[in-house]
């Protein structure tokens, strides 16, 4: 028995298999292309501290609604690039990227809530997350590697417990 090849008899939607990762790329290009007319938004917002339509009037604690939306835009267009990069990418250390995330995440919220002080106590908030991002990223990296050369991990634990001064620790890591 032959199959038939002809493709015009096979009618997929666009939101099937095959074509959906076509258009969902497609969608993020058009996202990221679109991201400098999105941050130069901010110029179409009134130059002053009070905001008056006939539906509504807004008042900010910042200098001028332009500026606020300076730094809302200036914190969510890279928390929104850095959010599409982290979801799209396959590989193994994309769970790094959530340091950055987290740090715009928390200046935004700080633009949001109109705070006093940006940019200023966010490190602090950050300090967890490290604390336990980059060691996990580390010792995913360092199973990889194993797996990769074949060691066990008896010799990765023997390694992890050698005496070493700071320069032969730094030296081991980008070996």
């Amino acid at each position: 028995m032959v199959k038939s090849t002809n493709k015009s008899t096979n009618t997929k939607s666009p939101f099937k298999t095959g074509n959906s990762s076509l258009f969902l790329g497609s969608l993020i290009v058009v996202l990221i292309a679109s991201t400098p007319y999105l941050f130069y938004s901010y110029e179409s917002l009134p130059d002053s501290q009070v905001w008056e339509t006939s539906f509504f009037s807004f008042k900010t604690s910042f200098p001028s609604w332009i500026s606020f939306a300076w730094y809302f835009v200036g914190k969510a267009i890279p928390l929104f690039l850095l959010l599409l990069w982290f979801f799209t990418c396959k590989h193994w250390w994309h769970w790094i990227i959530l340091v950055p995330i987290a740090m715009y995440a928390f200046q935004l919220w700080g633009v949001v809530n109109e705070s006093n002080n940006l940019d200023s106590l966010e490190l602090y908030y950050l300090i967890p997350l490290m604390l336990v991002l980059v060691p996990s990223v580390y010792l995913i990296r360092a199973k990889i590697f194993n797996k990769m050369r074949n060691d066990d991990l008896s010799s990765f634990e023997e390694e992890l417990s050698q005496e070493k001064n700071t320069w032969q620790q730094i030296k081991d890591l980008f070996h």
